[in-house]
């Protein structure tokens, strides 16, 4: 008898990291799968939805304009309680730590439907850090049946918080599973950049991607992100700093009030997930206080420097792909400078293997879903 698993998110980065996953489940007999959205990014959840072919069965649609999180949580868990009520899946996917998966995870629970966690046991220990994300995912993992953790990293933060060992199975990270198909597709069809000249794409200056929009970084922490960068334009001259900005008005201001102006400097908008793979492709170096561009980059042996205090990610800093920088102005400077001034320093990231998966983290994820649907006799 076929298993129904049901598929709950409602972000870009989850969208990414579970999208290869249901195209393998999708071409597996033995279960019917459900892909329900909250659509908790709307436009950018869209954009990877197009590019994976992915049609949702459901698409709850939750946000409205200026939700505070209580009203995105009681939203959401009104709506997939609804939904899991009429669906009654065998298993419930979830990746991540966003407000989508705590509530998945707890309408889950409330319908008695076991649960399956995506990239479980990612740990800062600092509950505002990332923020509201560190807490999402701690309560996600004492609701969840199967734990799917990147790294041994992550296997050890699950079993320190008392997870049994044989609930947690290490597969690496489907980010890269997705990041392979990415790679596929843009070397078939070339996709533009919108905003980006692509004699900057093609030329020989060396390019510096920026991605930021960290709720703890909005303040004083992106200001001095911004001053520092403005900083390195005027220093690196010859280098073009390409920053795709998040909508978040509070993102958005100081970015454009700070930065705006500059002849190598291009603030663009939020690009589809095809061109910015090409963009991040193409580049020197990475300067971020995002998640999942930390595991990617290093696919393409490119250098991460993350601007936050802390990071859930501790395996590239370990395995030398990444390396953890904060927000002062002054400490971001010096570090671009060094990798982008010694060439030893630059190679030594550049040429450090990436620890996060081997494009296989999906299958590794189906067969143990296999087993523990049908651990009753044969599927």
């Amino acid at each position: 008898m076929r298993k129904k698993i049901s598929l709950i998110f409602g972000t870009r980065p989850e969208a990414i990291k579970l999208a290869p996953v249901i195209l393998m489940l999708k071409r597996d007999n033995r279960f019917v799968v459900d892909v329900c959205v909250t659509a908790q990014h709307r436009s950018m959840l869209d954009q990877v939805l197009d590019v994976f072919d992915i049609n949702p069965e459901i698409d709850l649609n939750i946000m409205l304009p200026n939700q505070s999180l209580a009203e995105i949580t009681s939203n959401a868990i009104v709506q997939i309680d609804k939904y899991l009520e009429r669906s009654k899946p065998d298993l419930v996917l979830v990746q991540g730590d966003t407000t989508t998966v705590l509530v998945a995870a707890l309408s889950s629970f409330y319908h008695k439907i076991p649960l399956g966690h995506v990239e479980a046991g990612l740990r800062t220990h600092n509950k505002y850090s990332p923020f509201p994300e560190e807490i999402n995912r701690v309560a996600t993992t004492h609701i969840a049946d199967l734990h799917f953790a990147a790294t041994e990293v992550s296997k050890s933060n699950l079993l320190h918080e008392g997870i049994a060992s044989e609930k947690i199975f290490v597969t690496g990270n489907t980010v890269i599973d997705a990041l392979l198909l990415a790679k596929e597709k843009i070397e078939k069809i070339i996709p533009t950049v919108p905003g980006v000249p692509d004699e900057i794409l093609t030329g020989i200056n060396p390019l510096i991607v920026i991605t930021g929009h960290r709720r703890e970084n909005i303040g004083r922490g992106f200001e001095s992100i911004c001053k520092a960068i403005s900083r390195l334009a005027i220093e690196f001259n010859d280098h073009r700093f390409i920053y795709p900005v998040h909508l978040n008005p509070n993102v958005c201001e100081p970015v454009h009030r700070i930065l705006g102006g500059y002849n190598n400097i291009w603030l663009i908008e939020p690009l589809e997930y095809l061109p910015f793979v090409r963009l991040m492709s193409r580049s020197r170096l990475v300067l971020t206080d995002s998640g999942g561009i930390q595991e990617e980059a290093p696919t393409f042996g490119i250098p991460v420097l993350v601007m936050r205090d802390t990071t859930e990610r501790p395996e590239g800093i370990r395995a030398g792909t990444v390396k953890l920088i904060g927000t002062n102005a002054d400490t971001i400077v010096e570090s671009v400078r060094t990798l982008l001034t010694d060439p030893q320093q630059y190679h030594r990231m550049a040429s450090s293997i990436n620890p996060y998966g081997d494009g296989n983290a999906s299958r590794r994820i189906i067969q143990h879903i296999a087993k523990y649907l049908f651990a009753s006799g044969d599927p």
